[in-house]
């Protein structure tokens, strides 16, 4: 568990794992990034509270890097991969486990289910659980059990995590697609199933949120540029309505109202598909899922079309070949 200012859900999280239903031994690793909150201070109190816990040290604060470091210092064969604001489903563990021996993957995961704790979370976790919040995304809306591309967070067969030399540290954001990647080149399977369920805490506030999916555009163009074929609509629709919208405006503004029915179209697009996001929600929380809808859309696809291209160089030079066994090279 990679850990940077957690200290609002920390102690949470590390409780779900703690009270697994699961028959066999786990520990919890948990990766200190330099935090300014109290993070180090719960992670300290869960240690002396349970011989279970252990932490490491991630001066970077990287994720990658806090992975890695969380995953040598652990010792048993299955490693799962959890955040400081997720938190498993009481049988998460045990159903994986049989899941890595029923299909016989490499990693399984399953569905990122987020769950707000105000209003404003609500309405967050409304959009990222709805398709015109995500698309089609299996691991957000959830979808039938099968063959994966990547899957949210995931649960290894240590074996293959050594096999691949664990995480590339380069990719900031966007470690499990390259990871996962890498793994499917060398023969693995990833499997997607639903029975896998994460709860999820959104980001606390529209510049929170706009920061996290201008990170994930940013580096799913870097992901586009490292592997050509891994583009598609769904992952262009964000940066073609930046361009559309803000071509829009200025025609409206400068040529033609007319210009403006491209950000009308977009706008009335986003409060009808709230309506049905927001069934069963207070008023307060319906009221604000355009806003998050938008802050996604708009953050993400800004995020993609202001990837720098010095970024994707950089990480292509870090390329890691998929590792064979002697077995799978035959």
């Amino acid at each position: 568990m990679p850990v940077l200012n957690e200290e609002r859900h920390l102690r949470n999280a590390v409780h779900h794992i703690l009270q697994q239903r699961y028959d066999g031994e786990l520990e919890v690793v948990i990766a200190l990034g330099p935090s300014t909150d109290r993070t180090d201070e719960i992670a300290a109190e869960l240690v002396a509270e349970d011989p279970r816990v252990h932490t490491v040290p991630n001066p970077t604060g990287r994720t990658p890097a806090g992975l890695n470091a969380a995953i040598k210092a652990s010792r048993h064969p299955v490693v799962v991969r959890v955040d400081g604001h997720g938190m498993l489903s009481a049988d998460y563990i045990a159903t994986a486990v049989r899941l890595l021996e029923e299909t016989g993957a490499a990693n399984v995961g399953g569905i990122m289910h987020a769950e707000g704790e105000n209003a404003w979370e609500d309405a967050v976790a409304a959009a990222m659980t709805s398709r015109i919040g995500v698309g089609n995304a299996a691991f957000h809306t959830g979808g039938a059990a099968g063959q994966a591309e990547t899957v949210y967070l995931g649960v290894f067969r240590r074996e293959v995590l050594e096999q691949q030399g664990g995480y590339n540290e380069e990719f900031i954001r966007a470690q499990d697609w390259e990871l996962n990647y890498r793994i499917r080149e060398a023969g693995g399977l990833i499997w997607f199933s639903p029975e896998l369920r994460v709860s999820y805490r959104p980001r606390p506030s529209v510049r929170a949120l706009a920061k996290q999916y201008k990170n994930y555009g940013r580096w799913r163009h870097v992901v586009a540029r490292y592997h050509s074929g891994s583009i598609n609509l769904r992952y262009l629709a964000p940066p073609v309505a930046v361009c559309a919208i803000a071509a829009g405006l200025v025609v409206g503004a400068a040529v033609t109202p007319w210009g403006l029915v491209v950000p009308g179209g977009y706008l009335a697009a986003i409060v009808a598909g709230s309506l049905p996001a927001g069934k069963g929600l207070p008023l307060k929380a319906r009221a604000q899922i355009p806003l998050a809808l938008a802050t996604m859309h708009m953050s993400w696809g800004w995020g993609f079309l202001t990837s720098p291209k010095k970024l994707a160089r950089k990480v292509i030079a870090s390329r890691r070949e998929p590792v064979l066994t002697a077995q799978q090279a035959q």
